[in-house]
């Protein structure tokens, strides 16, 4: 299956400056397979080492010289390493932390030889270490779950991605590709984007059978917990997993996990499922200017799953033969999952480096309600986004934000065909708003830097006329 990220490591792979590369991201989101395709498609020699596979090869990696620790895995692994024609792979290097500050010396010392290290639980891992990491001397990157354009291309549907990447604001969009988009877009609501699972579903197996594979995914994840090493006691762990689920779209409050559950565990277990990235926060921000981070408040929070294939699995929705109808399902249940579907579909507008990409939102804190879903530092600016799961919902909230915040860009994610509008109404104070309203279908968000690229940038909502 085609991952777009593996132009980023095909370029890191010829870059002349190339540092020892880690790869991040949820466990079987498909690092191995990427590491083993780059090699193949460069024909390089993949020498793969599995750290919690076979544990005793860390003591090769002692020696601070690069030289020396090829000779001794030749000699362990039985094979012929040549820098020039071999790429090394350190998989599951989270269970060999020591290891992470070695990686300096194949740069100083070797850069000819490309590295590529990968962990599911890195993070701990970083967060536990007693050595100096190698800043400036390895480089980071996030491996999402699938999005929907490599959903598309895993099927077959090249001619439908066509004009849904080609899209821009103020362009034609073919009603009939919207309704061909909206079909797969809703079984992909139902698949998710983890490798194994999206495999499964264009071999035809049927949905039943695909729930399934999503709950043996679940339940992988659940025994990692185990490896959160004394920190948190797995069935608090599980049940903020289950209130994250349950409260996607909403404020995570994390007095309402579970009866015994205190605040300051649930809290810290939210932070240990987001190293595992199972889980992502989404931070409050007041957003008065860039950056976002600049204006967090660590009580307010949201939180949405690593894959939709977390929630089906947890919320135990429905399949047989076929999967359900999306009108058939609960309208709280539809609300879950494509505040899911968007938060995975705009992690995917970064480039994945370091960290990856952050979530933002906003709320209004006391008196009149108000909320923006999702806010994104893009293009130079903030981009606030508002999500409806149907066709049709107030934007009262969006127009005072607007207002309040000087802004002439704002994003609608909805079932609708793509359109562009200016925006000219009062606020429900009575306050006159004027900004560019880009209304796109949701899954086209993952696409939005070039979708924004060439909108005017403005200072001022009247800068939108």
């Amino acid at each position: 299956m085609k991952r777009t990220v593996e132009a980023r490591l095909d370029a890191w792979l010829v870059n002349p400056d190339r540092r020892p590369l880690i790869l991040r991201g949820p466990r079987q989101v498909g690092k191995t397979w990427l590491v083993r395709e780059l090699a193949a498609r460069s024909g390089l020699r993949l020498v793969e080492i599995n750290f919690e596979r076979d544990p005793s090869l860390k003591r090769v990696f002692n020696a601070k010289d690069p030289r020396r620790i090829l000779r001794d895995l030749s000699l362990a692994l039985s094979i012929d390493i040549n820098p020039d024609n071999s790429l090394l792979f350190l998989d599951e290097i989270q269970a060999a932390g020591e290891v992470l500050a070695g990686l300096r010396w194949f740069y100083e010392e070797l850069p000819r030889l490309p590295v590529v290290a990968a962990g599911s639980l890195l993070d701990f891992a970083l967060a536990d270490h007693t050595f100096s990491m190698p800043v400036g001397r390895i480089a980071f990157q996030q491996i999402e779950p699938m999005g929907f354009p490599e959903y598309l291309l895993a099927h077959g549907q090249e001619r439908l991605l066509a004009p849904i990447a080609a899209w821009r604001p103020g362009g034609e969009f073919p009603e009939a590709a919207h309704e061909q988009a909206m079909r797969w877009f809703h079984r992909f609501a139902m698949v998710g984007g983890m490798p194994a699972v999206v495999a499964a579903d264009v071999d035809g197996r049927e949905p039943r059978q695909v729930r399934e594979l999503q709950k043996d995914l679940v339940a992988a994840y659940r025994a990692d917990f185990s490896k959160y090493s004394g920190r948190m006691d797995k069935d608090i762990l599980d049940a903020v997993l289950k209130a994250v689920v349950a409260s996607l779209g909403r404020k995570f409050v994390h007095s309402h996990v579970r009866e015994g559950v205190k605040q300051h565990q649930a809290r810290h277990a939210l932070d240990l499922l987001s190293m595992a990235q199972l889980v992502h926060q989404v931070r409050y921000t007041a957003a008065n200017g860039l950056p976002l981070g600049a204006e967090v408040k660590g009580t307010f929070r949201k939180a949405v799953t690593a894959d939709i294939a977390v929630v089906h699995a947890l919320l135990d929705t429905p399949a047989a033969q076929s999967f359900p109808e999306w009108d058939s399902l609960a309208p709280a249940l539809r609300g879950q999952i494509t505040d899911q579907l968007a938060a995975a579909q705009l992690r995917l507008t970064d480039s994945g480096a370091g960290d990856g990409p952050e979530l933002y939102y906003w709320q209004r804190e006391g008196g009149r309600p108000g909320e923006i879903d999702y806010l994104m530092q893009m293009l130079g600016r903030i981009i606030p986004i508002e999500l409806k799961s149907g066709a049709a919902g107030s934007m009262k909230s969006l127009h005072q934000f607007m207002f309040e915040r000087h802004l002439a860009l704002a994003v609608r994610a909805d079932t609708n065909s793509p359109s562009v509008m200016n925006v000219d109404v009062k606020t429900t104070q009575g306050d006159g708003v004027r900004y560019r309203l880009i209304n796109v279908p949701i899954y086209m968000l993952w696409n939005l830097p070039d979708i924004l690229a060439k909108e005017p940038a403005g200072n001022e909502a009247g800068d939108a006329s």
